[in-house]
């Protein structure tokens, strides 16, 4: 394996496995109750759309025009909502329910916990693969940053690491909620980081030969697309149900605000030819 490739794969390792740190913070503290849940919902619901409009998106309409940057976005939109619609899920349950269930009997609060479950662990799955494509194209700027000299690589690799942290959290929290499984959290959290080597691999290996840089820009539009529909669709529904439709809002607008603020600073660490 060529040196350069070795080096890039070492760097985003770094910055892929600091999922894992954010998963960390998760699993040594107690899980929390459905309002604080609630709360982290619309801060993840925030950072995904976040990297889906002002990130993936804003790429796509910036490298290949507004027209083929709008038509690949909502064909990614289109692809998952029919994929969406054959996907079984239960079906959403409110505190106030779940309060009145108590009141009639164990059994019944029992049932309505397993739910709760259920719609968690589906939002924190949903939340693992959304990270996970971002993750990907980040595994390719670190190559190409490296290739451009191991001071670029290593810079972009730190800032991508934390970057990445919160990210962690996003996925370990849901997980950990709806399985009480310090070890389920933490692998699915450290699997969606693993994205960013395997992004190095594709684009020292294939990406050369196989796809054109529009067509490339073009599916990670669509990708912005799918994370928005499967954000819309279901994690802010759970944000409301959990912690109220006012407090989920000023958590999504807080996770926004946070992964623009952490795009921000990881576009000052990349040379002024490259760009995420």
């Amino acid at each position: 394996m060529d040196s350069q490739v070795m080096v890039a794969l070492a760097l985003s390792l770094v910055g892929g496995l600091s999922t894992s740190l954010g998963a960390l913070f998760v699993i040594i503290n107690p899980a929390p109750n459905l309002k604080m849940l609630g709360l982290l919902q619309g801060f993840a619901a925030g950072l995904m759309l976040s990297i889906s409009f002002l990130d993936l998106a804003h790429n796509a309409i910036n490298s290949i025009g507004f027209l083929k940057g709008n038509l690949w976005f909502y064909a990614g939109v289109i692809f998952f909502a029919v994929i969406a619609s054959f996907i079984p899920e239960p079906t959403l349950t409110s505190n106030s329910d779940m309060k009145s269930k108590k009141k009639q009997g164990d059994d019944g609060g029992k049932d309505i916990m397993k739910k709760h479950r259920r719609q968690v662990l589906f939002s924190g799955i949903i939340t693992a693969v959304g990270i996970s494509l971002h993750n990907f194209p980040e595994g390719m700027a670190v190559f190409l940053g490296s290739i451009k000299g191991l001071r670029v690589g290593v810079n972009l690799a730190l800032a991508i690491a934390l970057h990445n942290i919160p990210e962690g959290v996003a996925v370990a929290l849901p997980v950990y909620f709806a399985t009480q499984s310090k070890w389920q959290a933490f692998k699915l959290a450290t699997f969606s980081g693993f994205a960013e080597p395997l992004g190095v691999v594709i684009v020292a290996y294939l990406f050369p030969r196989s796809l054109s840089p529009e067509i490339l820009e073009g599916l990670l539009g669509s990708v912005g697309g799918v994370m928005a529909f499967l954000t819309l669709h279901e994690m802010l529904p759970l944000a409301f149900d959990y912690a109220g439709q006012k407090q989920a809002i000023k958590a999504v607008f807080l996770g926004m605000a946070f992964m623009s603020a952490s795009l921000y600073f990881l576009e000052l660490s990349l040379p002024k030819d490259m760009s995420l």
